[in-house]
């Protein structure tokens, strides 16, 4: 049984199926693609929901910048920072099938709790290495792919839990709302890691140790969430049976399959500049580690203003251009960073790149959700998350060539992809609405 979600019946590409989308005919005004930009927050549960998801990203973000200073000391390359990203991606792209399963079959608050557990183990470990001087690089590859399993399992859990949470009206709202927790945290994580790097009595171990206390506080408020238990029976089908599910899905509904193929060579290819900030900051424009976290943060802080600029813009035909439009954007402001002449100019840049990549994944995420049926929001979410597994092995080969070419060229050409990921996106896609029909869509 689907529950009480309403779903209408439609022929799509020659199939009778069931979907869920938002609305069922194309809005008639822009008032009817408008939401309350905190709509969402008026639902208790989304609003712990919220405050869990702002103090866990809050200990990641902040483990982020520690992660990469630290890589940097260890290797001194673009290639080892690219290692690091390297195990996280592997590991997601092993783990993401099972995440995405486990979201639909067990408990969402026991998967989030088990999860926000890992994550200190791992805070706490690195913390104590860089405390009594037995850390090893091998120790962040190792640490990193930890981490990327339990993201594997975290966000699917969180994703569907959301839209069990807010109904189908109000998902895409409180998916932007997330990106603000998410964004808002890049913005405070990484500058006060910087900050503290730089502070000898703090430093590395002091940021882990804060990461870790932070992930304790996440799990604590997971214990008030819903239990979020699948609805009806437990399948007792094999993990990679029930995956394949969801990959035939997609298939047959090729605007969602879209949505999720552009993501994923839009996110391997461009999210990658994250992972160089550090060989950025000290190599190229010498501003050191207070500098770095700066501009680690020049990033969020553009993505928190879109994100709180298209809240209120997250369904309807508006949600279509923003996405292209933020596509685009993302890879036009890579080939703007890798010409920044100085610190200024490419802190501009990086909060530029910040906002569109911001955009274009918000706005992603909540089209593919929106447009999927609700019974397979945890396994479609952990085909959206192979995007980050692709970011993570993109980022080795990348920092190879970044040592090879320079970094400035390897930003332009990764600026470049987007480009062409996306304009082959959009004749796709048009083509794609065009023969289903656009109301169908929004």
């Amino acid at each position: 049984m689907r529950g009480a979600v309403p779903h209408s019946t439609r022929t799509i590409e020659g199939e009778a199926r069931q979907t869920g989308p938002i609305a069922t005919s194309a809005p008639t005004d822009n008032a009817s693609e408008r939401t309350a930009t905190y709509e969402s927050l008026r639902i208790p549960a989304y609003r712990t929901l919220f405050i869990v998801g702002a103090f866990g990203f809050l200990a990641t973000q902040s483990q982020v910048v520690a992660r990469g200073w630290l890589a940097n000391e260890l290797s001194d390359s673009n290639t080892g920072l690219g290692g690091v990203f390297m195990a996280f991606g592997i590991s997601m792209l092993v783990a993401t099938p099972l995440g995405g399963v486990a979201a639909d079959r067990y408990s969402k608050r026991t998967i989030l709790v088990v999860t926000f557990g890992m994550l200190m183990f791992t805070s706490l470990w690195v913390g104590l290495g860089v405390s009594f001087d037995f850390i090893e690089y091998w120790m962040l590859l190792a640490t990193s792919a930890i981490q990327a399993v339990a993201f594997s399992f975290l966000v699917p859990a969180r994703m569907a839990l959301t839209g069990e949470v807010v109904g189908r009206e109000l998902l895409p709202n409180a998916i932007i709302l997330g990106q603000i927790t998410i964004n808002g945290s890049r913005v405070i994580g990484p500058a006060f890691a910087g900050v503290f790097i730089g502070v000898a009595w703090i430093g590395v171990a002091g940021v882990y140790y804060v990461s870790a206390a932070l992930s304790v506080l996440a799990l604590l408020r997971c214990f008030a969430l819903p239990p979020g238990l699948p609805s009806g029976e437990r399948s007792d089908r094999g993990v990679l049976r029930e995956f394949g599910d969801s990959v035939r899905y997609v298939s047959k509904h090729r605007h969602v399959g879209l949505l999720i193929v552009v993501s994923f060579v839009c996110v391997m290819v461009g999210f990658p500049f994250v992972a160089f900030l550090p060989r950025l900051a000290t190599e190229v424009l010498d501003v050191g580690s207070a500098g770095y976290g700066i501009l680690a943060a020049a990033s969020a802080v553009g993505a928190v203003i879109l994100s709180m600029a298209i809240a209120g813009r997250s369904k309807g035909r508006a949600a279509w251009k923003i996405q292209s439009v933020t596509g685009f954007a993302f890879g036009a402001t890579l080939i703007v960073l890798a010409v920044a002449p100085n610190y200024a100019f490419a802190l501009l840049a990086v909060a530029a790149v910040g906002a569109a990549s911001a955009g274009f994944q918000a706005m992603n995420n909540s089209l593919v959700l929106a447009l999927s049926d609700v019974e397979y929001h945890g396994r479609v979410q952990s085909l959206m998350m192979l995007s980050f597994s692709g970011f993570g092995m993109a980022a080795l080969p990348l920092g190879v060539l970044a040592d090879e070419i320079g970094l400035r060229q390897t930003f332009a050409i990764m600026g470049a992809l987007v480009l062409v990921a996306m304009s082959v996106y959009v004749v796709a896609s048009r083509r794609t609405r065009r023969r289903i029909g656009e109301a169908d869509l929004i």
